[in-house]
């Protein structure tokens, strides 16, 4: 498949609004942007959209190279371990030809100077809340690929949440997956450490709703193993707190 015809499967909305001319100024960097430029004229985004459409797994893909490019350089530079667990999420979740052309475009995404807020305002008008809370994870996932989760980055994966209308229990509760402490499990579960057993229990039936893989069902098999692995984390946080106060 050719560049042109991968960047064009798959991808609906994110062709049009701030998203549509990052990929657009980097696609044209590379060496067949003019046909590429055929494919942006196929889209079916326009900005009169008054619905949400369905996200596609190109749209997901797309909007996890913007943003995985504004994590990656939010600690003032670029940690080859990050990168190298991009390209490995990438080949992991669509294979290795489409992930070398993804890796191709990200290197031209990650030239420019990209506004967090007018991107990320974008995905939340298109996005799921559960496809955004997995964004989210897979953010975290790059800022602790290097072993140890910069604070800059997490300001910035903070600054992203809030522009993608992620509240901050959520925010935290992500995060505590990827940082432990004494309290982690609570975070994971969006509970208060004194907590009745209760209201634990009722945390987890509310996050395993939230987080269970089949809410990211329509982005493709793909995308199921990350949403699984949010899933175990909420499990094993419950399990935990089940083993310490004897559930």
């Amino acid at each position: 498949m050719s560049f042109a015809k991968w960047i064009g499967a798959g991808i609906g909305w994110t062709f049009g609004g701030p998203i549509g001319a990052i990929i657009g100024f980097a696609a044209a960097s590379l060496f067949d942007g003019v046909a590429v430029n055929k494919e942006f004229q196929k889209s079916t985004y326009s900005s009169g959209h008054t619905s949400r459409p369905r996200t596609q797994s190109g749209d997901f893909e797309v909007s996890l190279l913007v943003l995985a490019s504004v994590v990656i350089k939010s600690d003032g530079k670029q940690d080859q371990r990050e990168l190298d667990f991009v390209r490995k999420q990438f080949v992991s979740m669509y294979g290795r030809d489409r992930s070398n052309h993804a890796f191709k475009l990200f290197k031209e995404i990650n030239k420019q100077e990209i506004s967090k807020r007018a991107v990320c305002l974008q995905i939340k008008q298109m996005m799921s809340h559960a496809s955004r809370l997995q964004l989210l994870h897979f953010l975290f996932g790059i800022s602790a690929a290097d072993g140890h989760v910069h604070s800059k980055e997490i300001e910035t994966i903070k600054i992203i949440s809030n522009y993608l209308g992620i509240s901050l229990n959520d925010f935290e509760s992500i995060k505590a997956m990827f940082i432990s402490d004494k309290v982690s499990a609570y975070k994971i579960l969006e509970v208060d450490p004194k907590a009745t057993n209760d209201e634990i229990k009722k945390a987890y039936r509310k996050m395993v709703k939230k987080y269970h893989p089949d809410k990211v069902i329509h982005l493709g098999k793909e995308h199921q193993k990350g949403a699984q692995e949010k899933f175990r984390q909420v499990q094993e946080a419950y399990e935990q707190l089940q083993n310490e106060r004897g559930l």
